[in-house]
């Protein structure tokens, strides 16, 4: 799957060292770092160096970067199937973010000092039951005779949703009937550790 835009994400504000965070914070400065230098090498003609930071930061994982210029969202695009190492997946959709989200004219370098950029990065895809859903914990994926419908797990909280309302907007991201869901739709899910540059350190 190519990188996908997506919608708004609020900031995020993850407690440091909670038990089920996955990433240390120095993990989550490096992966941020490596967005924004991913960034300026694109703006500034220059090779970025991609090389595997660490064994966990190489492990195949799904990622969405999203840009916000001044608060304002300015670019978010994301991988949700893991095939390269997490780290380039990082460098791939910042890059994308800034420069290939068709709903926003290209970063500029002027703008690079005013951006926060944030993370989301998935877990593995399961298939789960309809009821089994949690809003604010999973995200979800709709699939339905070619179409796909992603949407992250705090898009539900953003917008007030509950479960049945996720599943008819996931449907509909999809470009299929509300209750597609119902009607023979694959549903899988997927929860993500979010981060941003903006949070407490």
């Amino acid at each position: 799957m190519s990188p996908q835009p997506e919608g708004p994400l609020p900031p995020a504000h993850p407690t440091p060292g909670h038990p089920h965070d996955e990433f240390t914070s120095q993990e989550r400065g490096i992966l941020l770092a490596l967005a924004r230098e991913a960034i300026l090498c694109t703006l500034e003609n220059r090779e970025i160096s991609l090389q595997s930071p660490s064994p966990h930061l190489a492990l195949p994982r799904g990622v969405f970067t999203t840009i916000y210029l001044r608060g304002a969202l300015r670019g978010c695009v994301g991988l949700v199937f893991a095939v390269k190492p997490l780290y380039r997946n990082v460098a791939e959709t910042a890059c994308a973010a800034a420069f290939e989200d068709t709903r926003f004219p290209p970063v500029s370098r002027e703008e690079v000092p005013d951006l926060a950029l944030g993370l989301s990065i998935l877990s593995p895809l399961m298939p789960i039951a309809a009821d089994e859903i949690e809003t604010g914990r999973h995200g979800l994926l709709i699939s339905m005779a070619g179409h796909r419908g992603l949407l992250l797990p705090q898009v539900p909280v953003e917008h007030g949703w509950d479960r049945i309302a996720f599943l008819e907007q996931a449907c509909r991201k999809a470009g299929l009937a509300g209750d597609a869901w119902k009607q023979g739709a694959r549903i899988e899910a997927f929860t993500a550790e979010v981060f941003s540059d903006q949070d407490p350190r």
